[in-house]
């Protein structure tokens, strides 16, 4: 796949990107270089191979879904410049 300039002027304009005329051909030999480096990508062949999440072998820690409250309602108020009866108090913004 290869693009012009007109391409790249209309992906520029897209981008909201604004690129002078004379730019133009540097956007589309840069475009070129990284579809090529695309193109070189699928001919890999992956078939066979896991997705990853990390470069190193990890098995994520899980624990049951469970719902609480935390338990740390005075931790977290201790914060507040204001709390009151248990909540955030915060000042009125429209009357």
């Amino acid at each position: 796949m290869s693009i012009d300039e007109t391409t790249a002027a209309r992906v520029a304009k897209l981008a909201r990107i604004k690129v002078e005329d004379a730019a133009l051909p540097a956007l589309v030999t840069d475009f070129n270089r990284i579809l090529g480096f695309i193109e070189q990508l699928n001919e890999v062949d992956i078939d066979g191979v896991e997705p990853m999440t990390s470069v190193t072998p990890q098995r994520l820690k899980r624990r049951d879904d469970v719902v609480t409250d935390g338990n740390q309602q005075d931790k977290i108020l201790s914060n507040a410049p204001d709390a009151r009866e248990g909540f955030f108090a915060v000042p009125k913004v429209m009357e």
